[in-house]
């Protein structure tokens, strides 16, 4: 199981030194990548038609995916780069491919790109998208997004995208790579028919019938064997002395890679989290 790291961007600000150095820290430790969120708004909580039940309003601080990683792309040198997840029906497909391209570039193909449909409907009203629609428009995306990351020139007629013999020039270093995130089944399903790997979360026991369901699917699909499965950890929730049996219950559920989200009070305190989460688990 490979490990990684949560960006923790709601938390750790936007000092431009405490993202290098968490950045740069967590490279320096052996970690595989790092998995930043993403929301391009936050919605008023006190609005009449807001679920007070979500989880993110405009208190809370989100980094823009693309622009942070191609930064920190010039800042390390090893570790990976993964959105988790970016979500994909509220743009515009073709300048998201000209930015993941560029992001994998930039970084010398150390980017890959976690989707998902999300749930703030305020979100896409205000960036003038559907969002009855985002379901169906996500799987057209998915094609699209991989014949302009292969092909020099793509035609494209689709429900919600047009191409007219055009495409993005420099292309990616390599296809990248899509991972799905949700827990409805239909999502499941097109992650076990048309990802790279699900991207799921909570604890494994509140989990399990979900990843179940992925793995059925991808058996269905003949799929089981190309897919990946990421999980991780929010150290906020749990103590350190349950962490392994939080690690290995995921290993059982056929985790293939692993992110630790940690907290603190300060930025030197997510750093020496990533670091005593290294010794028990030998990243």
């Amino acid at each position: 199981m490979k490990f990684g790291v949560v960006f923790p961007q709601t938390q750790l600000g936007a000092d431009p030194v405490a993202l290098r150095d968490f950045a740069q820290a967590a490279e320096g430790m052996g970690y595989h990548h790092i998995l930043a969120y993403d929301h391009v708004l936050g919605a008023n909580p006190d609005r009449p038609d807001w679920d007070p039940g979500r989880p993110y309003t405009y208190k809370d601080m989100f980094h823009e995916p693309f622009t942070l990683f191609a930064w920190m792309a010039g800042l390390t040198e090893t570790i990976g780069f993964m959105t988790g997840v970016i979500i994909l029906p509220q743009r515009q497909t073709a300048l998201v491919a000209k930015q993941a391209a560029q992001v994998d570039l930039l970084s010398g193909g150390r980017f890959r790109m976690g989707i998902g449909v999300g749930w703030n409907a305020v979100e896409y009203n205000s960036l003038g998208y559907d969002f009855r629609t985002r379901g169906a428009r996500v799987e057209e995306q998915i094609d699209l997004l991989r014949q302009l990351w292969t092909r020099e020139l793509v035609d494209f007629r689709g429900r919600f995208d047009r191409i007219d013999d055009a495409g993005i020039n420099p292309l990616p270093s390599q296809p990248i790579s899509i991972w799905i995130g949700g827990t409805a089944d239909v999502v499941l399903r097109r992650a076990a028919r048309l990802s790279d790997g699900y991207v799921a979360g909570g604890a494994p026991a509140e989990a399990a019938a979900i990843c179940q369901r992925y793995w059925s699917f991808a058996e269905e699909y003949g799929t089981r064997d190309k897919l990946g499965l990421h999980a991780r950890l929010v150290t906020e929730n749990l103590p350190e002395n349950a962490w392994e049996d939080f690690v290995s219950g995921w290993e059982k559920l056929g985790a293939t890679e692993f992110a630790v989200y940690p907290h603190g009070d300060a930025p030197d305190d997510y750093i020496a989290r990533l670091r005593r989460f290294k010794d028990m688990f030998g990243v």
